[in-house]
């Protein structure tokens, strides 16, 4: 492969979304999304491939095989990002894999099977409150209320579409046949630090961890900050604050299971105005559904103790529960041969964050390859691996 020009890839790509304040913000058909794919595009063509955008906007570049009807393998990941995001969730995994394609062209190496190279439509779910948007098109298991998903401002996801050119109603038509599918692989930063800590440069992920996202309603009762006792109150901000207490000593009891409680919302919000309507989300993951699903019993139970004690009303609604996926066994070994052939250890590591491949569960074999992330840190402008 050509290091320097992935490398260079990487940082002319950052350019798209600087985020005023820092890293970047680049959310789904928005302007900044879409110059991105342009840039992409414009690489995947250098790098002699032809490419076409799906129904839902997937960007996808095709180099042929021999067997032209044989399955295509598939390499993706995605050119979205969460508020104020780094340079290396999503787009490493697209360029890199074109970067591939385009080494095996100028080499000449050929392949009987189709390789395609996919940038996903909103892996992160950062604009509608819910991700993988693209690849559960592909899969065929978007539906018609996904496309009424809104974002902040009100606009669903099928406006969104149709403003950026797309036909909200077709698109079925982004579905793959799982018979023109072989497998699909993807490279990304590990988002963690084991592999830095332990010197290791590659990881060989064993599965990926389920994303069950919740959104919390607590309504009480709005009051002076100054005219109300605090036994008379009915404040679901406190409340608030006991279950998201809750949620972190419950998931501390398993090895594995992570909870965050990454946005919040209070009304009125008034400096000198007791809450009267608290909102928040909780991202609950676990390599073990039985476990997730447990601790989300369990503070759901102790959740509505805590709301009937303070007089408090309690909504918990589902915005995505995604079972977690096993790698393909025969994928891992073909990995784990290409480290031993190059000399490098391979490491297993199960994946705590979310990616695309986990919608193909049922659909095709799944592989994926962690690199280093310095200091652990990721979905912050901090986020960096090294050349």
């Amino acid at each position: 492969m050509n290091k320097e020009r992935l490398w260079n890839r990487l940082h002319e790509l950052s350019q798209y979304g600087k985020d005023p304040i820092a890293g970047h913000t680049r959310f789904s058909f928005t302007k900044e999304e879409r110059m991105a794919k342009d840039l992409t595009a414009k690489y995947m063509l250098e790098a002699g491939l032809e490419i076409r955008e799906d129904a839902i906007g997937n960007l996808i570049g095709r180099k042929e095989g021999t067997m032209s009807d044989a399955p295509a393998v598939l390499i993706g990941s995605h050119l979205d990002s969460v508020p104020q995001g780094g340079m290396f969730d999503g787009p490493l995994g697209v360029l890199a894999g074109i970067e591939v394609l385009q080494s095996m062209n100028e080499r000449e190496i050929v392949t009987d099977h189709p390789i395609e190279v996919i940038a996903f439509t909103d892996e992160e779910g950062s604009r509608f409150q819910f991700g993988l948007i693209g690849s559960k098109a592909v899969a065929g298991v978007l539906t018609e209320e996904d496309l009424q998903r809104s974002d902040q401002n009100g606009i669903t996801l099928g406006q969104a579409m149709k403003e950026n050119g797309f036909d909200p109603l077709r698109f079925k038509e982004a579905a793959r046949d799982p018979k023109t599918v072989k497998g699909y692989v993807e490279v990304h930063i590990e988002q963690g630090k084991v592999l830095e800590t332990n010197n290791l440069p590659i990881g060989v992920v064993s599965g990926i961890a389920g994303p069950l996202w919740l959104n919390w309603k607590i309504k009480g009762e709005a009051g002076h900050a100054g005219a109300t006792p605090m036994q008379l109150r009915k404040d679901p901000l406190v409340a608030a604050a006991e279950i998201m207490q809750d949620i972190e000593e419950q998931s501390k009891k398993y090895t594995n299971a992570v909870a965050t409680v990454g946005k919040i919302s209070i009304k009125p919000g008034g400096v000198n105005v007791i809450p009267g309507e608290v909102e928040f989300t909780l991202d609950l993951r676990d390599i073990d559904e039985s476990v997730r699903d447990t601790i989300e019993k369990t503070i759901v139970a102790n959740a509505n103790k805590i709301c009937s004690k303070r007089k408090v009303e309690l909504e918990v609604t589902t915005l995505q529960r995604v079972a977690p996926v096993p790698c393909s066994p025969e994928i891992r070994e073909v990995i784990e041969h290409a480290c031993s052939q190059s000399g490098v250890k391979a490491y297993t590591m199960p994946s705590g964050a979310g990616h695309d491949g986990m919608q193909f569960k049922d659909f095709c074999p799944i592989g994926m390859i962690f690199v280093q992330s310095k200091d652990g840190i990721s979905h912050n402008p901090a986020e960096w691996s090294t050349k």
